[in-house]
């Protein structure tokens, strides 16, 4: 028996199969993650928790298309915000600081213990902080905009380059400055 939230007791998925596809991007490849139910992971090429594509999966692009043209806009300083079905799997806390998390506007950050403060567990700051670095759909749902009270960069899945470059991205999008350098 296995306890993955994916399989049934039969070994056949329970939500039909997960296709996956990679796609370039001004940070790096990003490998996308889907199942029927919606987009499920963003990984990073250079990054923190790195996996492998499971044996299982189907490499394809077209499943993976609605996510590739919205994070293209993204890049492309044309899209601000995502309407994506997305399936992340997490625990019941976990969800809940992701759900904050996509509620913070573009271009806007805030400090983990607004967030703490925003789902309701102020004390909470440290797990807040470890959900946000589980959050298994970065730039979708905007981890990045989450950083140190003291205004600091904080860690961040991709890099702090990486962390960097979407906030300034926002920065220069939001004040209508699109030929910046964002490096």
């Amino acid at each position: 028996m296995t306890n993955d939230p994916d399989l049934l007791h039969n070994g056949l998925l329970r939500n039909g199969p997960i296709h996956y596809d990679d796609m370039d991007s001004p940070i790096g490849r990003l490998r996308l993650v889907a199942g029927r139910d919606g987009l499920r992971e963003i990984w990073f090429e250079q990054g923190r928790h790195q996996k492998a594509a499971r044996p299982d999966w189907i490499r394809a692009a077209e499943p993976l298309a609605f996510a590739r043209v919205q994070l293209e806009e993204y890049f492309a300083g044309e899209r601000t915000t995502f309407e994506l079905p997305l399936h992340p799997l997490g625990t019941p806390f976990q969800l809940a600081v992701w759900q904050e998390l996509a509620r913070i506007p573009y271009g806007v950050t805030i400090s983990y213990g607004e967030l703490a403060r925003r789902i309701e567990q102020p004390l909470a700051v440290r797990a807040v902080g470890a959900a946000n670095g589980r959050n298994p759909l970065p730039i979708v749902v905007p981890c990045h905009r989450v950083i140190g009270s003291n205004g600091s960069l904080t860690g961040f899945g991709g890099g702090l380059p990486t962390k960097r470059y979407l906030l300034a991205l926002e920065q220069r999008v939001a004040e209508g400055d699109l030929f910046a350098n964002g490096r």
